[in-house]
């Protein structure tokens, strides 16, 4: 295995996993992106330049996340390290639940797809097992490979997931905070065990979910209900939760984004809800936050690459 050239450019998009229900496994590809310019040099320097989020906060050097990515690929495949030159211009926020570090190693892999002269070694299915080595769960990786929406899960090969056909009309906007939360923090206060009647609970609005985003928008209120994670998770995402019960309360289907403290929400004509990109005034200090919103209508490509 070789490369077949020596620079690309990645562009791939944030995410929201879980959805409400579909913890770990449901996933969607967001309307921000993450721009990655990938050298590989002759000689064994590693050089990182890094514009926008995690600039003055991000390592620059075999520890960055893109880097261990691109190793793990290029071993995968068989090619030799490599130096590299790297230039990441960072939309995606940090630490806000849109799948910043899934995006920066699915960035990686796919900058090791994109040089390779056989490309198709490392096709979705394959780059989504080595992302989900890095990630621990597949529900921001798979949406951030195929784009759109995703069901992913794991056995005994790995992470698997297709891709789900997202009826017309329906929309996503993100709510997000000036407050950070690591998704370390966010899983350590969820419980070992969940009573059976909530698992069966979830279970039931995950499957609505999938039947209201492929063409029963008006589901979609009912099936963003969640009992596995984010009651528990109330405590250290307040402003979250206060976002998600005010919109809940007024029809929107509001969700904590992956593992938060971003908020999203699902639905139909969005904007005329005040759900549009910018700085709401509506939303100012609920939760004592200030907030900001993402809107997206239509599909979201997933990860892409130019030579």
């Amino acid at each position: 295995m070789r490369y077949a050239t020596d620079h690309v450019t990645v562009t791939v998009p944030a995410t929201a996993g879980n959805l409400g229900p579909g913890f770990d496994s449901l996933g969607m590809a967001m309307g921000v992106t993450d721009e990655v310019e990938v050298w590989a040099l002759g000689s064994p320097r590693v050089e990182i330049e890094i514009e926008g989020e995690g600039a003055e906060t991000l390592p620059r050097d075999e520890t960055h996340l893109i880097v261990r990515a691109i190793r793990a690929a290029s071993d995968a495949v068989g090619v030799p390290h490599t130096g590299l030159r790297i230039v990441a211009r960072n939309s995606i926020p940090h630490g806000k639940g849109l799948g910043s570090s899934a995006a920066a190693v699915v960035a990686g892999i796919a900058a090791v797809r994109g040089l390779l002269a056989e490309p198709e070694v490392l096709d979705n299915e394959a780059m989504l097992r080595l992302a989900t080595e890095f990630e621990g769960h597949p529900d921001n990786a798979a949406p951030a490979i195929w784009g759109g929406a995703t069901v992913a899960w794991l056995d005994h090969e790995g992470a698997h997931a297709v891709p789900l056909d997202v009826a017309q009309g329906i929309e996503t906007a993100v709510l997000i905070p000036r407050a950070v939360l690591p998704t370390k923090e966010a899983r350590a206060v969820l419980p070992e065990k969940v009573p059976h009647h909530d698992a069966a609970f979830n279970v039931g609005r995950a499957a609505l979910l999938v039947a209201a985003l492929s063409g029963h928008p008006e589901r979609l209120w009912a099936a963003t209900e969640d009992r596995l994670h984010q009651g528990y998770r109330a405590s250290v995402m307040p402003s979250a939760a206060a976002m998600i019960e005010y919109l809940r309360e007024r029809g929107l289907p509001a969700v904590v984004s992956g593992a938060g403290p971003s908020v999203l929400v699902i639905g139909t004509a969005l904007a005329a809800g005040g759900l549009v990109t910018g700085t709401p005034g509506w939303a100012e200090g609920i939760g004592g936050d200030s907030w900001s919103c993402v809107h997206t209508a239509g599909s979201v490509p997933g990860v892409s690459v130019a030579r």
